[in-house]
């Protein structure tokens, strides 16, 4: 009888735990499929990673952001943005000539490629501050950002009821786990950016995405 009641339980609290776990997964696969695709933030991540300059701080800028906006997405955020759209707008384009600028540099840069020297480290880094509020105004001017984690993310939780929280740790783990692949696993990469032409390269393609971007958000406003 004992046994059996101990059965009962077990399978109550696992079949409790499975619609948990399932949004979760959920949240994981969203977040980590919004997340991956080529763009500003992770162009950034990805430089900072190659170079082993402030990683820890850029990883975790944008961890913390993405936790944030998925925390206020479904905490119901999204119904604010959606009714602003002068509040997007305005986001749009400071973040367009934001992104303008860093392409404008990146495309310097590709014109005066820089190589991994032999004390493992490019020009001197710039400060932590810097280096913060690029991978801030990357992320907070970004207004993809917004539709994705506050917007898209906050209304899919929805379909969750009573789990919203678990679909958003889900989310939450996606970005933690992107970023600090993305920053700390670029390092695998540092052999072939050995030479100026790899990062005449990667700059190139940096200014590209960037210049793409802003003019995409330019004309998103007009």
């Amino acid at each position: 009888m004992q046994k059996d009641e101990l059965l009962f339980g077990l399978r109550a609290a696992y079949g409790r735990r499975v619609p948990h776990l399932l949004a979760a997964l959920s949240g994981l696969g969203l977040g980590l499929s919004l997340i991956v695709a080529i763009g500003s933030q992770n162009a950034f991540v990805l430089r900072q990673g190659l170079r082993r300059q402030r990683v820890g701080a850029v990883v975790l800028v944008c961890v913390v952001s993405d936790v944030v906006l998925i925390a206020a997405g479904v905490a119901g955020a999204g119904a604010v943005v959606q009714s602003r759209p002068g509040l997007l707008d305005a986001v749009r384009l400071a973040g367009a000539v934001f992104l303008a600028g860093y392409g404008v540099l990146a495309a310097r840069r590709a014109m005066r490629p820089q190589t991994l020297d032999a004390r493992d480290g490019l020009a001197a880094p710039a400060s932590v501050a810097a280096t913060v509020g690029t991978a801030l105004a990357l992320t907070w001017l970004n207004p993809h950002v917004y539709l994705d984690t506050v917007v898209l993310l906050g209304s899919i939780a929805q379909s969750h009821p009573g789990r919203q929280w678990w679909f958003a740790a889900g989310a939450a783990v996606g970005s933690v786990v992107w970023f600090t692949a993305l920053g700390y696993g670029a390092a695998l990469l540092r052999p072939l950016f050995a030479t100026p032409r790899a990062w005449r390269v990667l700059d190139s393609a940096i200014a590209v995405v960037m210049l793409a971007l802003a003019v995409s958000l330019v004309l998103s406003t007009v």
